[in-house]
């Protein structure tokens, strides 16, 4: 386990560089050597060259800015070997058919771990089903893993890290001093002071991770159906939202109306919770889970009702991401819409500069020049709205109330 040292810097390597990984690679590099370790060459190369693979402003800024103690390599033994602590920050994605995520990944990592070194502390931040950091302790016979819950924004990782909510690490006893190390080295790389930090029980802390998204996507839930309700019935929603929310117990976050919650971890995080629950009565959690097959249902509807009298019609969809500024769009409810509309007979143009040189995507053709896009869509569907669909907003559908994330 790990020894207080006199020297300033810990070794720190970083399973996975997307989101998590990434944000905190470059936050611990301030104050520490960081390795981060993945599987994918390309990005191995960009982050040696200080370019960033992932859209984050902040990450951006501080690999071509700041003098960070960070190195990026393929070769997972030896940077596991030299590290006091590993960070695991790999995909766990839910599984539908075992109705659980899928941990592969992690306990892959944490296996080279233990066949590379017999004294780094393992820290969890990739998502888990409550008492999944007992069961692999247990599994691999070894006090050597906790867990640390990440509360990210995508494309805002790195500032959330430098200005976090909380810390929280969950831990026992024999691993309270690691857990105390491990949250100072997060705390002395953060811009943000008197940071509040919680240590509690391994399966508390994964509960707080999964709780706190689900309540998250129950607030997306929430307004949705609200927006849902003033759609059918011909009221102004936004005039429904701003008397709502003046209100400060409810206030302003995640009120903004949206084709449903999409992205690396609410869709997912929200199963695990239900399947969590096993045989515990509830009925909310479930509801949270089935809102977002609801409002996507009704989002399709509206838009075959504004192409229904249009032979070989053409449905534009302006972007794949679920955010503005963002180049993620894995999850996003657009493209389950985008699914039910094909099967319905239309045909589907896509708007995407990511994928810029791409002719399709899934199968669906791709235009990244705006105006022959536009003028080829009879109706253009756009999650967030942005001053490059004003000239054509007459054929724009969206429920984007505010124009923000």
């Amino acid at each position: 386990m790990i020894n207080e040292q006199t020297r300033k810097k810990y070794r720190v390597a970083v399973a996975g560089t997307g989101y998590v990984g990434l944000s905190l690679a470059v936050l611990l590099a301030q104050n520490n050597h960081v390795t981060a370790v993945d599987i994918l060459p390309e990005k191995i190369e960009k982050i040696n060259n200080r370019i960033s693979p992932i859209q984050d402003k902040e990450i951006e800024e501080y690999l071509a800015q700041k003098n960070l103690d960070l190195t990026a390599t393929l070769d997972w033994e030896s940077a596991y070997a030299d590290a006091d602590f590993v960070i695991i920050s790999v995909p766990t994605n839910y599984d539908p058919e075992k109705n659980f995520f899928d941990s592969s990944a992690v306990e892959a990592v944490i296996e080279l771990v233990l066949k590379s070194s017999d004294r780094a502390v393992m820290v969890i931040k990739s998502t888990i089903p409550v008492g999944y950091t007992k069961f692999v302790r247990k599994k691999y016979n070894t006090d050597r893993i906790i867990f640390s819950p990440e509360f990210l924004r995508e494309s805002k990782a790195l500032y959330d890290n430098l200005h976090p909510s909380r810390i929280i690490v969950g831990c026992d006893e024999t691993t309270s001093y690691a857990a105390e190390i491990f949250s100072r080295l997060l705390v002395e790389g953060a811009v943000k002071k008197d940071i509040e930090v919680l240590y509690m029980g391994f399966t508390e802390a994964e509960a707080v991770k999964l709780f706190a998204n689900t309540y998250l996507a129950m607030r997306v839930g929430f307004f949705n159906e609200l927006d849902t309700y003033a759609e059918t019935m011909g009221f102004n929603a936004r005039e429904i939202i701003e008397g709502v929310c003046l209100d400060p117990r409810i206030g302003t976050h995640y009120n903004n109306p949206s084709f449903g919650y999409g992205g690396y971890c609410l869709p997912k995080d929200t199963k695990q919770m239900r399947a969590n629950y096993g045989e515990v009565p509830q009925r909310l959690i479930s509801a949270i889970v089935e809102t977002n097959e609801v409002r996507k249902e009704h989002i399709i509807k509206e838009i075959l009702q504004r192409v229904q009298t249009v032979e070989d019609a053409v449905v534009g969809i302006y972007r794949l991401t679920m955010k503005a500024n963002s180049d993620n769009f894995r999850q996003s409810a657009i493209q389950d819409i985008m699914t039910d509309l094909n099967k319905n007979g239309v045909h589907i143009l896509i708007y995407e500069p990511t994928l810029e040189g791409s002719q399709t995507f899934e199968g669906y053709c791709v235009e990244n020049d705006f105006e022959r896009f536009a003028g080829m869509s009879h109706v253009i569907v756009a999650n967030r709205y942005e001053k490059i669909l004003e000239p054509v907003k007459s054929k724009v559908y969206t429920r984007d109330m505010f124009h923000r994330d």
